[in-house]
């Protein structure tokens, strides 16, 4: 008896969430974005909200809330109690800064991993005018000028400030770090020669390298990217262990029932197929993966480890 009333009582609950996830979205949903217009992170957004509503049959808006290392956003995503409140997460606030800062969230605990979405890699960029054609001759033109070339990222504990460390861990070279409030003013600078060098991600600087504003040295990838099939890998060009990508993917706040974090999950994934997103975002580098919520939290809690653990054994901290 008290095994079927458990199991009537299980029928019951599922059969509510049923309901409640056909009943929301019930408003506007809104795509918390932690950099600024023109990031990789915001391309990633834009190209999910523009095929998302249409499948919940609800507009959904991109909002950027740049700053903290892309924690802001994830921070005001936390405490939303709407139920219509997403972000698109990043590596540089779900893997790194909670190793780097003091986070007004918990990141394992208020969030939840519901849809990734994909990943692109970085890119060592630089200005035309630098004396250096090719990562040979920016290591020795580092070596030579110690502290006098500066590189730019979107912040603080970003996957490009990560990446410039490894690369000036292994190369012992001394480049200063420019920390930017996003992307777009960090690459505005870099084309103007205020800083010499980037380790940005491919959505950020893919139009500028075909534009023939920055020049790409190297991309910090295990194999070369189907954009750039003449420029070669960190390891290609002589530095090995400099590989680094950000990854994106959907999160809520933890109090985001199950059922619509499945159905979340699943509109997203058709977005992600479709081949209009797959051409959209294969143009600037991205390699899309669709992930249950359960691989999703699988690799959050694996990136968190991996990150954590190279963030320790490099002494990374912020400036």
């Amino acid at each position: 008896m008290k095994t079927l009333t458990t199991t009537i009582a299980m029928a019951i609950l599922a059969a509510c969430g049923a309901v409640q996830a056909q009943e929301w979205p019930s408003r506007p949903l809104r795509i918390m974005v932690g950099s600024s217009p023109g990031g990789g992170t915001d391309a990633m957004a834009r190209a999910v909200a523009d095929r998302l509503g249409p499948l919940l049959k609800q507009p959904v808006v991109v909002e950027n809330k740049p700053g903290a290392s892309n924690t802001l956003a994830a921070d005001f995503t936390a405490k939303s109690t709407d139920g219509h409140t997403l972000v698109m997460g990043v590596s540089t606030a779900h893997a790194i800064a909670p190793h780097l800062l003091k986070l007004g969230y918990d990141n394992n605990k208020d969030l939840v991993p519901v849809a990734f979405v994909g990943s692109v890699p970085n890119v060592l960029v630089a200005n035309p005018a630098l004396p250096a054609a090719n990562v040979g001759e920016l290591v020795k033109l580092a070596k030579s000028q110690p502290g006098h070339l500066n590189y730019a990222t979107s912040g603080a504990g970003s996957t490009q400030h990560i990446a410039a460390e490894l690369f000036k861990d292994v190369t012992g070279t001394f480049i200063t770090h420019v920390p930017y409030r996003g992307s777009s003013p960090a690459l505005l600078d870099l084309i103007s020669g205020q800083v010499q060098i980037s380790f940005d991600t491919m959505p950020s600087v893919i139009g500028h390298i075909r534009s023939g504003k920055i020049k790409p040295l190297a991309v910090a990838a295990t194999k070369r990217n189907p954009q750039l099939p003449e420029v070669p890998t960190m390891a290609e060009a002589g530095v090995k262990g400099v590989e680094m990508s950000a990854w994106y993917g959907i999160y809520m706040p933890a109090s985001t029932p199950k059922a619509v974090i499945e159905r979340v999950n699943a509109e997203v994934n058709k977005v992600i197929a479709m081949p209009e997103t797959q051409t959209r975002l294969s143009a600037i580098g991205a390699d899309l993966t669709p992930m249950t919520p359960a691989q999703f939290k699988a690799f959050h809690d694996a990136e968190n480890q991996r990150y954590g653990d190279l963030i320790r054994k490099k002494n990374i901290k912020l400036d």
